[in-house]
């Protein structure tokens, strides 16, 4: 009876590295280790286990930027009122000013 054995994400690394040398069998490099070449494909497609050039995982660059500053649209204050009826009986009623691009989104939310 076999014992089930365990690798370290460092070890699978370095069996990895080995397994993707040019000219290198993979089964091989597999029976080296006393393993399974089925396993050592799986952890070669695992993108966790890929050797990268400098050592460091593939991350995007990121920028931090101060709070975004949001736009305001200065409209006079209106005392009118526009209401509209969708299709599936939701009823929008805004009073006074408003923003048209913001009543379109809602509206366009309450038709789902």
């Amino acid at each position: 009876m076999r014992r089930r054995r365990y690798w370290t994400d460092d070890e699978k690394r370095a069996i990895v590295a080995q397994a993707l040398v040019p000219g290198v069998s993979v089964s091989r490099v597999a029976r080296q280790h006393g393993m399974n070449a089925n396993l050592l494909f799986k952890w070669l497609r695992d993108p966790r286990f890929r050797p990268t050039e400098n050592g460091v995982g593939d991350f995007l660059p990121i920028e931090v930027v101060a709070d975004p500053v949001v736009a305001t649209i200065d409209q006079p204050a209106s005392g009118g009122t526009i209401e509209i009826i969708l299709p599936n009986g939701h009823r929008l009623t805004v009073h006074g000013a408003f923003d048209p691009e913001a009543v379109a989104r809602l509206a366009h939310g309450l038709c789902r």
